[in-house]
């Protein structure tokens, strides 16, 4: 499979013979271009100097695309680590916000390397999806909110970015016209070419058409990236962050930002397929990223992660193998060794409508549709996110929706218990039905459980068996085929029924046990083995162990009726 977002016909060609180090040569040299606009746009999302995104662009792929799993998986900028980045330092005064940044993405990276060393990659699967997609779509809402001031030239004031649109929709008497005029520009150029030949290069021209208009026409008022601050040439030397600057708070937003990279690049490397069909290994890309953000930091750069569009670009390309990552930083090297003045005479406005196109492009209305229309836990999930994300921080709003995350998944867990009767028809099959409220006397009730039975799911189970209280010699033969672990609540609930069948003289059964749990109940020293409660290993053939059950209960129930018959007794 190719994965969303990345079409098949695309990752075949990835896969087809007689590649050649010029497909990655080729595919490096765009991905750097484009890595420009795209970098630049990231930085001055996170509130700062737009050239931090260009040395990501040349620490983040070389080091990290050597260690990827993935082997086509571009690291690059996103909006979404930058937007975070950005709220996290936005908090310190203007001198320390550089280094704020440089120590958070370090951090970020020794996050994310840790999440692969213990193998975490297999933890995303438990990120609720409808919970991502408000996550998304907020930080898309966000994304595009925070980048109208520089589209229209004017810095609104505000806590957050919708109170910060409400002050801007106060103050269009204060746009720039020319400013308008770059950044429409800049959008319509993005949406002309789009289903053009040029689609791939379309962000290229996007940035420089506008660009050469302000410099020809005299716009002085546009404010461009020298403006901002200036480009120096080539890359700064290694460095070590501000130690000084660390705090809980601060590793509490590294933390979430790692998360938020960590979840998009499984998604990214989930997409494609290697053209070595190697596998891909989540946890690997984990580290690779957790690198690629340790260099970044030390070389002033900002967060990066799996870029899904840089990715997809890579692909259709033809890139053959990682180096095409690899050449694409030592590729944007050259172009900061080389033009870097070039690079300052970007307008602002052209970066945010490049942000905005983006952010635009990222709103999956048709998923958000589909979770909506589903209702219940999925439709509230969807909402809290995304208003959560919008209103909030976005470290914050990452923690409020891994942890609704983990208490959706243990609502579920706990309510998705059903305990159903098993009973054999005329014809010899065997039919499901209601369990009975309490257990008849001298007879055997076989039952069939699905769902978890770890935790609140055990105690869920507890409620749904039949009460013994009443009956006489009842046997329950509960089916517990398919587990291979039991925890030590639903040993706890196992011991106190069994007590409950031995009140009323009556037995409990566990069939179709897998070895590992028939050893785990018998070490465990709680249950009347034997006694009250017995053991039937699971047999190869589905539903012989429960017939042996069967048979074992049946004949139980015949010796117990002889024993206590008026004849046996005199």
């Amino acid at each position: 499979m190719s994965g969303p977002g990345i079409p098949s016909s695309v990752t075949e060609l990835a896969k087809s013979p007689g590649g050649t180090w010029r497909q990655d040569i080729i595919a490096g040299l765009v991905n750097a271009v484009v890595s420009v606009p795209d970098g630049l746009a990231s930085a001055a999302l996170a509130g700062v100097n737009p050239v931090y995104g260009l040395y990501t662009s040349i620490a983040a792929p070389i080091s990290g695309s050597l260690l990827v799993s993935a082997q086509l998986m571009q690291i690059a900028t996103t909006s979404a680590s930058a937007l975070a980045a950005g709220q996290v330092i936005a908090r310190y005064p203007a001198d320390q916000r550089d280094q704020a940044l440089f120590l958070t993405v370090v951090l970020t990276g020794l996050f994310l390397a840790v999440f692969g060393l213990l193998r975490m990659g297999r933890l995303i699967r438990f990120v609720s999806h409808a919970v991502m997609t408000g996550f998304l779509i907020g930080v898309a809402a966000v994304l595009i909110l925070d980048q109208l001031a520089p589209l229209v030239g004017f810095s609104p004031q505000g806590a957050n970015e919708v109170v910060q649109f409400i002050d801007l929709l106060a103050h269009v008497r204060r746009f720039d016209l020319p400013t308008i005029v770059t950044g429409l520009l800049t959008l319509a150029i993005l949406i002309g070419l789009a289903r053009t030949r040029l689609a791939t290069l379309a962000s290229v021209v996007a940035l420089l058409v506008p660009s050469l208009l302000v410099a020809l026409l005299g716009w002085e008022g546009v404010q461009r990236v020298v403006d901002v601050s200036p480009i120096p040439r080539g890359i700064p030397t290694l460095a070590l962050p501000d130690l000084a600057l660390l705090s809980p708070d601060l590793l509490l937003a590294a933390f979430a930002i790692a998360v938020v990279i960590a979840v998009q690049g499984a998604g990214v490397s989930q997409s494609i397929e290697n053209p070595d069909d190697s596998p891909v290994n989540p946890s690997r890309d984990m580290i690779a990223q957790g690198v690629a953000n340790i260099a970044s930091g030390l070389f002033s750069g900002i967060p990066a992660g799996g870029s899904v569009g840089q990715t997809a670009l890579n692909v259709s390309l033809g890139a053959r193998s990682r180096w095409a990552g690899v050449l694409g930083g030592v590729w944007m090297l050259a172009i900061m060794l080389l033009i870097p003045g070039l690079v300052g005479q970007v307008p602002m406005a052209v970066l945010a409508a490049l942000m905005i196109q983006a952010g635009i492009s990222a709103i999956n209305l048709p998923e958000a549709r589909s979770i909506w229309s589903i209702g219940g836990a999925a439709r509230w999930s969807i909402l809290a996110t995304f208003v959560a994300t919008l209103l909030l921080s976005i470290p914050l709003a990452v923690t409020i929706g891994v942890l609704l995350s983990i208490v959706l998944y243990l609502v579920s867990s706990a309510s998705d218990v059903t305990v159903r009767a098993l009973m054999k028809t005329e014809n010899g099959r065997i039919s499901e039905g209601p369990p009975p409220t309490s257990l008849p006397s001298n007879a055997v009730t076989v039952l069939d459980v699905y769902g978890s039975l770890f935790f609140a799911g055990a105690r869920t189970l507890e409620d749904a068996l039949p009460n013994p209280a009443g009956a006489t010699r009842p046997v329950v033969i509960l089916r517990m085929r398919g587990r291979t672990r039991v925890g030590a609540t639903l040993i706890e609930v196992l011991d106190d029924y069994a007590d409950d069948l031995a009140e009323v003289n009556g037995r409990l059964y566990l069939s179709g046990l897998d070895e590992e749990v028939n050893t785990q109940l018998r070490q465990a020293g709680k249950l009347d083995l034997d006694g009250i409660v017995h053991l039937v290993p699971a047999h190869e053939v589905l539903g012989v162990s429960t017939e042996q059950a069967v048979e074992s209960a049946n004949a139980w129930l015949g010796h117990t009726r002889d024993d206590s018959s008026p004849a046996k007794q005199g």
